[in-house]
């Protein structure tokens, strides 16, 4: 019997429907003839050795005991939620409504009335570093480095040839003034100050970490508004949309990184694996049919190894 891949996924009957991953596909499976199997008390059969190229990790506590590893037919795909974001043709008709007049449903044409056709390029900035001594929002002002960060971010930007639609920025003082300086190498190019894309604590992280612990009514208030700046502004291009468009958003590293793990449906909690500068360049790509790309994440190779911080 050829195995062509293999992976051993044990149900752990969590909510939610989360499994653990239990095997790990290393390399090509070479062909193994029949009968070497060993008869399990129930009368089935298990291989009497791994298979080649695979790694067994023993089951936690929390699981019941299954099979070490099992076999992915071909193009059986995988488990992306291709109308993650709710615009999936087929999710936006009524199969039920009928033509009036021959009664079919002339499903092909109304699909393609919903299809996008556009892709949606999306590059998410951090603003540039500033004062972290100042205690409200508006003390909060970038440092004369961070006006310096800004200023390469926006000629970086403005050197990549592209149309851009608009800027969408946070509302908090260094997110508007990071803005500002960049929408100077973007001349014409609209701006848009929205409170979804302010700072906040996204969702509880984990691993957790011992130097940023926030109440849990923070997660609570401030998960709920940027999920809901994910909803609004990361998605495929609406249907009536005919080019391809380009559009900034000048946020947080919060922000920023809970977002790619959405649009990458990475779990979410792992936001603070990731790590941003200030000033950085992460570039998303939506396509019509859905499928999401991560171009770069958190660009700095245009700034001077001197002009670069994480603060």
């Amino acid at each position: 019997m050829s195995v062509r891949r293999a992976l051993a996924l044990a149900a752990c009957g969590l909510a939610g429907g989360s499994v653990l991953l239990s095997a790990v596909v290393v390399g090509k499976q070479p062909a193994r003839g029949g009968g070497d199997g060993e008869p399990r008390p129930g009368g089935s059969a298990v291989p009497s050795a791994v298979p080649p190229g695979l790694l067994l990790l023993p089951p936690t506590a929390s699981c019941p005991p299954t099979a070490g590893w099992i076999e992915r037919p071909a193009g059986s795909g995988s488990y992306w939620d291709s109308n993650w974001d709710r615009r999936e043709p087929l999710a936006l008709i009524n199969l039920k409504k009928k033509h009036e007049e021959t009664g079919e449903e002339e499903l092909s044409s109304r699909l393609d009335h919903c299809k996008a056709k556009a892709t949606r390029h999306i590059f998410l900035i951090r603003h540039s570093q500033y004062n972290l001594d100042g205690r409200a929002d508006k003390d909060r002002t970038l440092t004369p480095l961070g006006r310096e960060q800004a200023e390469l971010t926006g000629r970086r930007l403005a050197s990549l040839g592209l149309k851009f639609d608009q800027i969408i920025h946070s509302s908090m003082t260094r997110a508007t003034e990071t803005t500002e300086i960049i929408s100077k190498h973007l001349p014409g190019v609209k701006k848009i100050s929205t409170d979804l894309l302010r700072e906040g604590a996204p969702i509880e992280p984990d691993p957790p970490v011992s130097h940023w612990k926030p109440e849990a009514v923070q997660y609570y208030e401030d998960g709920a508004r940027i999920e809901a700046a994910f909803r609004n502004f990361i998605h495929r291009a609406d249907a009536k949309q005919e080019e391809d468009s380009y559009e900034i958003f000048v946020c947080h590293a919060n922000v920023i990184r809970y977002i790619v793990c959405r649009a990458l449906q990475f779990p979410p909690e792992g936001w603070l694996r990731l790590s941003l500068n200030n000033g950085s360049i992460t570039h998303l790509v939506i396509r019509p049919n859905g499928r999401v790309a991560l171009r770069t994440l958190g660009d700095t190779g245009f700034m001077p190894p001197d002009k670069i911080t994480r603060t």
